[in-house]
Order: structure tokens, then sequence, then C-alpha cells
């Protein structure tokens, strides 16, 4: 590493020198220099000290047979070793940094906010809070730890609990209408190129680790239908609408007593403002209402809807009947299209033979156990029978008998293949297991829309699973849960971000095709390393491999810097933007 001077003529014949830090690499066998940083002009800089600050950086790495003579005058000059004081993980925490520029998060917030003051530094404080969740989650004391000890942050070098509480408050002042969620997506469509014409939604609960609900009318944590299987614990319930590509659209937030079916015409109401264009609203079994679905058809939206197969709906029972011929759509997936005279919704029954298998192994598995228990307890009662009957033995191997059944009537699984005859005595129901039989494999789903065919209704159902996956990721990678907080807005401010972290990983995993999982862990390899000595502070980032390098390639996003600090003089270290 040494300093490359270069000069220019001026036109009035003055020549200007310019100073570089520079260093040399071989390539093809030749030696070819490399800039690393542009210093400035020679009559602004400190030529000596950055001599020797360059110095001090060949002799601790080792470079000292092959310095370059400015370099050994440097040494001659005094230069010292320095000395490891910092090293932070960057690469994860610059990519995303990367991606919310890219997105304009910030400048969404400040024109949702209508002119009050927006410090850059809130900024810096709301996408460290995002990349917190997205990096290493955890409470907003702790990250606001983790920025000061533990990451590097670009334009931010510490914060403190209250700032963090401060940006949130922020975020959801701003996004009292969605407008930074609008905003942002828009923001996406216009980078990614997307087209939403299939818009998934879906909704999830959320659990806080507290024995009683609020008090009110107005309460938001509340006891419902919780399908984190915890109706024990207050919650909430978050909606998630994504995209065909997985990428989320908006979120809602209720009280944890609201009903799946009470939100479709909110969701959909939220949204038409958007002006989306032409879209077919997906929903699962939980939200296909007649009226849910009628709301969805307004302003000519079209829906494809999961309808439930086990209800006795009179029409499910007539569509299915249907007689017809199955089209291979892929190998795991059979559809049939099957219309109904007085509707004008398009059915179509999907079958999945893989599916078919295991549900047909998994009925046989519960019988087999369920026939084997009725024998034992047939016998043991047969036995006890030829006791006498005043005998005690008898008496309480007959209440034994009796919570045994009551036992497997009441399984959660093993139960539902079971009938009561008059005696009191259970048995396998063979019209239940024939039903079953005729179902195994198969989903309906119902369509408004008259264009779009069989096969991409079927297809796009079953991308609801995006939305799940969303969730799934929400409760694990980013940790939604637990949720550290008692105030409503500052629940909405938590989910919020959480958002903000799935949206900028979505992007990441379908630019470099890899998982937000392999992402982190490969640029969580960059590290930025301070070096300080008597010749002055220089901050360097630890090469890149080629894996890593193919990842800021495929978002479009420059790696870190090798040098984004160097300053010969070590109280006032002057930190680089963004290379």
């Amino acid at each position: 590493m040494y300093l490359r001077f270069t000069s220019r003529t001026n036109a009035d014949g003055t020549v200007v020198r310019y100073v570089a830090l520079a260093h040399n690499r071989r390539v093809d066998g030749r030696i070819k220099p490399d800039v690393l940083m542009n210093l400035g002009r020679v009559d602004q800089v400190d030529v000596a000290g950055l001599r020797r600050l360059a110095a001090s950086i060949n002799k601790h790495f080792g470079d000292g047979d092959e310095l370059a003579d400015g370099t050994e005058a440097g040494l001659a000059a005094g230069g010292a070793p320095l000395e490891v004081i910092d090293a932070r993980p960057v690469g994860a925490t610059w990519l995303l940094d990367g991606l919310w520029q890219q997105l304009e998060v910030g400048a969404a917030v400040r024109s949702a906010t209508d002119g009050r003051r927006f410090t850059t530094n809130m900024e810096r404080v709301l996408f460290a809070l995002v990349a917190n969740r997205a990096v290493a989650p955890m409470s907003k004391l702790s990250a606001a730890e983790w920025v000061g000890e533990d990451a590097a942050i670009p334009g931010l070098s510490v914060m403190d609990e209250d700032q963090a509480y401060r940006a949130m408050d922020l975020l959801v002042d701003a996004d009292t209408h969605a407008l930074v969620q609008q905003a942002v997506f828009f923001a996406v469509a216009d980078l990614l190129n997307l087209e939403v014409d299939l818009l998934f939604f879906d909704t999830t609960s959320t659990y806080f680790e507290r024995d009683e609900e609020d008090d009110g009318e107005e309460a938001f944590r509340r006891l419902g239908h919780s399908k984190d299987h915890r109706p024990d614990l207050p919650q909430i319930v978050i909606g998630l609408a994504v995209t065909r590509e997985g990428i989320p659209v908006r979120c809602w937030c209720w009280p944890g007593n609201t009903n799946d079916q009470q939100v479709l015409a909110e969701v959909k109401d939220d949204l038409r403002g958007w002006k989306l264009g032409r879209v077919i609203t997906v929903v699962d079994r939980g939200f296909t209402s007649a009226d849910n679905l009628a709301y969805l058809r307004r302003a000519g939206g079209h829906y494809i809807a999961g309808m439930r197969l086990r209800d006795g709906n009179p029409l499910v029972t007539q569509v299915l009947s249907r007689q017809g011929r199955y089209q291979q759509v892929k190998d795991n997936l059979r559809v049939k299209e099957v219309r109904v005279d007085g509707h004008d919704a398009r059915f179509v029954v999907c079958h999945n033979p893989e599916q078919a298998e295991r549900d047909r192994q998994q009925r046989d598995q519960a019988i087999a156990r369920l026939q084997v228990e009725l024998a034992r307890i047939a016998e043991q009662r047969a036995r006890d029978a030829r006791r006498r009957r005043g005998d005690k033995t008898r008496a309480g191997n007959q209440a034994a008998h009796v919570r045994a059944e009551c036992a497997l009537r009441d399984h959660p699984s093993l139960g539902r293949w079971l009938t009561q005859q008059p005696n009191g005595r259970l048995k396998v129901n063979t019209a239940k297991v024939k039903a079953e039989q005729r179902l195994d494999g198969k989903y309906l789903i119902a369509t408004s829309d008259p264009h779009i065919s069989a096969e991409d209704a079927a297809l796009g159902y079953k991308n609801l699973a995006e939305a799940e996956r969303g969730f799934r990721d929400l409760k694990s990678t980013l940790l939604l849960r637990p949720v550290f907080h008692r105030l409503e807005h500052r629940i909405r401010a938590h989910v919020l971000i959480c958002w903000l972290a799935l949206l900028l990983t979505r992007i990441a995993e379908r630019s470099a095709d890899l998982s937000w999982r392999n992402i982190n862990r490969q640029l969580g390899r960059i590290t930025q390393v301070t070096l300080a000595g008597p010749a002055g502070t220089v901050t360097q980032t630890t090469p890149i491999n080629s894996e890593q390098k193919a990842i800021y390639q495929a978002l479009s996003i420059q790696p870190p810097a090798r040098i984004t600090v160097f300053d010969p003089h070590p109280n006032t270290p002057a930190t680089l933007g963004r290379a």
C-alpha cells in the first residue's frame, strides 16, 4: 500500500497535484495499480502524516518487503505499528441499507409526515431497528446496544432506547393511513417490475406472555381464537397480503378477538385506493362466507377462494358428485372444472395423488389403532363379566373401561372415526370412513373470474402458501414474538418494523436466488476492522469472496469499500460515506 500522486495542468498553465491511496495487485502475471481511495489535492492534505499512516498499515499487514519508495520514506519518518481497536460485521447491514436506499423508505416516511421535523438520525435509527430484526432480532433495548457494540450501521455509530421508541412512534404516525406501506410497495413494484394480478391474503395471531387481557371496549390485546394454539393468552390478529412472488404488499393489525370473516371487507376497501388495477384476491377457506365473496366482486374485482368440504354444504356436495375427467397439471396435481346451474362462480376440484396416498395411510393407521384398543377393552370387559357381581375389582374395572372409552371418544385425531351405539359402546364409524375415502387428496376452490383457466386457478390457490411462509418467517426468522410492548401504537410499530424487515429479506431472496439465512450467513463474514496507532486511524473492510460479490451484484449494490476511514490524526477520524 502506498501513496500515488497524479497531476493535472490547468488552462492557465498551473499544475495541480492529487494524492490517492493505492496498492499493487497482480493480474495475468502483470502488476496493476489499484486506487483504494482518492485523498484530495496535495496542497490540502498532510502528506507526511499520510505517508506515516500508510507505512503503519503496511507494517501491520506484513507487506514491508514490497513497499514503494514513498512508503519506505514513511517508515523512516517514524511509522508505528497499528492496533486493532474495533471489529464488526458489516456485510448484511450494508446490503440492507442499499435496498433501503433503493426503496426510498426514509423519503416515504418524510413525505407522509407532512413536513414534520424528521432528522437523518431518526431515519438511521429506524433503519437500524429494521436491520436488527433481519440480522439478529432482539428487544429494542438490546438493539440499541447491538448498534453501539456489535454492528456497523452506515451513518449511525450509536443510539439509545429513547431514540428507538421515538423512531417507532414516528413510523406509526407516518403510516396512519398506510401511506408508508403504499409508497414502499410501489417502489418495490418499480424496482422488481412486479405485476400485481393475484393478491394473496391470510391472517395469523401472536400472543403475549400475560395472564389477563386488556380492559375496555377498545382493548387491543384480547382473548380469541389462537392460531398458535394458546387460547389461554391474550393476542392480536395480524393480516398479510403478498404477491405471487411472496413480496409483502401490506399488513394489518386487529384486536385479538377479531374474527376472520369480519376483516375481508376492510382489506378490500384499504387496497382499493391503491389503484392496483385488475386484481384477483386469493383467500383461504376461513374467509369464504357468501357476504365476503360478494364484497370481493365489487368494483370489478374477482376472487379465488377455498371451499370447505366437510361442513355439509349442499352446493359442495353437488359439485363433488359431478362426474368428469381430470386434467393433469403437474405430477402431483390434477384438476376438474365443474359448473352448477344458477351459480355464476366456477368450481375447480383439485386432486393430489400423493396426498391421497398419505391420507389413506394415516386413516388406515388410525383405524387399526382404534380396532386394537376397542378389542382390548371388549376382551377385558368380557373377562370381568365372569366375576361375581359384588366383586369390587369388577366394579373398578368397569369404571376404568368407561374412562378408556371416553378418552378414545375425546381424542383429537382418533375420536372422529368413532360412533357411539345405543348401548353406549363405541365402534368404528364405517360410513365416515367411506365418506373420507372419497375426499382423499382433494380440495375445492371457487373463482368468479370467467377468463382464468382451471389450471391457473388451481396453481394460484396453491401459491397461497407464500402468505403462510411469510407468517412462518415473521415468527421464526424475524422473531415477531415475544413482543416487549403493551401500548397499541408501539405494538403496531413493532409489526410494521417486522413487515419492513420481511420486505427487504424477500427482495434479497428473490434477486439473489438464495434464502435469507444463507445470505445473512455469507455476508456476516465480511468484517469492518478499525486500526489505530500514533500515526492515525484507518478502518478497513475484509476482502469479499466470489460468492459474496455475486450477492451484491445480483441486487445491484456496490460492496463496502476496502477503506472507509483514513485519517492521519487519530483524534479526529473522518468517516466516509457509501462508495
